[in-house]
């Protein structure tokens, strides 16, 4: 687990519409849906553990090994239709508090994901995002394993970059 010192932003600046589209477009892609405008001022800038990317003031989005994602907040916000990890009511409460996602707790996952890809988790019930991820084993992997670590947790509602904005 991390610890709760708070995340510190260093050199933020604001992207170039040739960036910005170019990061529209690969999250367009990873996501399956448009999530940025052109109206939307977007800042990158450093932080503690990952780049981050503010829209319009906000953190909606970080970069991880070079690729962008939404964070938790960032689907809250502008939705995602793809590279989504579903896990039962009862894995719910650890997820929410950082844990790493089993296998035996994936109840549907986007069937395109393969191992390594960033990824959203969310409950069965209300289909709303817990957390954010890296795929440890294929989509279809995951729904069929009955054991084995199926997502790396990275980021998640209530730590420091999800704060971050609630101030």
């Amino acid at each position: 687990m991390e610890s709760m010192a708070e995340i510190r932003i260093k050199k933020r600046r604001r992207l170039r519409n040739r960036e910005a589209k170019v990061l529209a477009q690969e999250l367009h892609e990873r996501l399956g849906r448009d999530v940025l405008s052109t109206e939307d001022i977007i800042d990158i800038a450093s932080s503690t553990d990952y780049d981050v990317i503010f829209v319009n003031g906000s953190i909606l989005a970080i970069i991880v090994e070079g690729k962008p994602f939404l964070t938790v907040r960032g689907i809250l916000e502008l939705g995602a239709d793809r590279a989504f990890v579903t896990v039962d009511m009862g894995a719910v409460p650890y997820v929410a508090n950082g844990a790493d996602v089993m296998a035996p707790g994936v109840v549907d996952a986007d069937r395109q994901l393969e191992e390594g890809d960033m990824v959203w988790i969310r409950d069965e019930k209300n289909a709303r995002p817990l957390a954010i991820g890296k795929a440890m084993m294929s989509g279809s992997d995951m729904i069929s394993a009955d054991s084995g670590k199926a997502v790396t947790s990275i980021h998640y509602v209530g730590d420091k970059l999800w704060k971050y904005d609630e101030r």
